[in-house]
């Protein structure tokens, strides 16, 4: 009976994970012309391997159950390698530790796979307690770099507190995404470090760090928005003076806080940067993505701003660990100009987005900045209006 047992779900559980690896996605009509979404998720928690969760052997699980659960797949750092797709993807596990796996597409937008095993990150001597949004850098130097979010336990915490944490960057380096060399954590003298970002190229011979004060693990506070800083070296990274690139606002998508994504992308007109803004509402924080552009000399400058989110969790996308939730630490722009990017909703599943470099700066260029005022909002309308008008006859509005 037990043998029964074990070959029927495992026959079943097998049958299953193939759907969801094999699922071919289709794109989305786009009704805005600036990306294209597509209608399945690129990596949930359904395509973990199965032999990272299941003891394959009949003695030891008669009945073949789960023996490690995992709860969410999301927040993707990502790369181009060898002709692969590649994200370093966020997995966290039914006992809320995350770790970095990396998962695998001929194309880019479905048929994600996971390398055999997932990471293993070497330890500095202050172990992490988590690792998580770990972004991508092919650098100059020859090196991959990955940033990343280390969490520990406050050592200033008072007896019985058992939730008050640090918040640091965390820096390793790889060829390959398989051999990984640990670096000393990021030095920081602006408190607190989250969504830390290396800079490709050095300048004035020094490592650049696009960074995000913040006073506490959670809040903000005086932490004034996405910081830039340099640093001597990469082997021991300190970045003693950051400047701010985007401010935090009053009354925009980036009132509460906001963080760069990726690494940015290199274009004639400027740095592409993609990064996330958060706001409260009375269902809670909601977070969305904004696209800018900073100078090719002087990428702490920022050049171009269009209004408003680019993108926003809809539909199913809302729902999820932590609700109404659009995150991405990872983009690939191909050589042909292509651009995907990978975006979580919802801490708990990943979705690719396609556009292209063209796109992108048109929509930076030529997207009207955010005034900051309802009324300066209406002008900018009227101002659209007015210049259509010269077209709606001929165009049969």
């Amino acid at each position: 009976m037990r043998e029964d047992v074990f070959e029927s779900r495992l026959k079943k559980v097998k049958k299953k994970h193939r759907k969801v690896i094999n699922k071919h996605n289709k794109a989305l009509f786009s009704e805005n012309g600036i990306y294209t979404r597509y209608k399945y998720p690129v990596i949930t928690r359904n395509h973990v391997p199965l032999h990272w969760r299941f003891d394959l052997n009949k003695e030891t699980n008669p009945y073949f159950m789960e023996r490690i659960g995992f709860n969410a797949a999301f927040n993707a750092g990502a790369i181009k390698l060898n002709g692969k797709y590649l994200m370093v993807v966020r997995v966290e596990g039914n006992d809320r530790k995350s770790f970095f796996a990396v998962a695998e597409s001929d194309n880019g937008i479905d048929g994600f796979t996971f390398w055999d095993k997932p990471i293993a990150m070497p330890q500095t001597d202050n172990w992490d307690t988590n690792v998580y949004d770990m972004r991508l850098t092919q650098h100059d130097d020859g090196w991959i770099y990955g940033v990343f979010c280390t969490e520990r336990k406050d050592p200033e915490a008072p007896d019985g507190d058992t939730s008050s944490a640090v918040a640091a960057a965390g820096i390793a380096r790889t060829r390959d995404l398989i051999e990984w060399e640990r670096l000393p954590d990021l030095i920081s003298t602006t408190g607190q470090q989250r969504n830390v970002v290396l800079f490709p190229h050095l300048i004035d011979g020094k490592y650049a760090f696009y960074t995000r004060p913040q006073d506490g693990f959670i809040n903000t506070g005086k932490g004034g928005g996405i910081g830039f800083g340099l640093s001597d070296t990469i082997e021991k990274a300190e970045v003693k003076e950051e400047v701010i690139v985007d401010a935090k606002t009053y009354h925009t998508i980036y009132e509460v806080k906001n963080g760069l994504g990726p690494a940015p992308i290199k274009t004639e007109r400027g740095w592409l940067q993609l990064a996330h803004g958060v706001r409260n509402t009375a269902a809670g924080l909601r977070y969305t993505l904004y696209v800018f552009m900073t100078d090719l000399e002087k990428p702490w400058m920022v050049t171009h701003k269009p209004n408003g989110h680019f993108i926003s969790p809809l539909k199913d996308e809302r729902v999820g660990d932590v609700s109404n939730v659009v995150f991405a630490n990872g983009w690939i722009a191909d050589e042909d100009g292509k651009v995907f990017i990978y975006y979580a909703s919802s801490d708990t599943r990943m979705h690719v987005a396609t556009t292209t470099v063209d796109q992108l700066v048109d929509y930076c260029l030529n997207t009207p900045a955010d005034k900051l005022h309802s009324h300066l909002s209406v002008q900018t309308i009227h101002e659209l209006i007015d210049k259509n008008k010269d077209f709606m006859d001929l165009l049969n509005f």
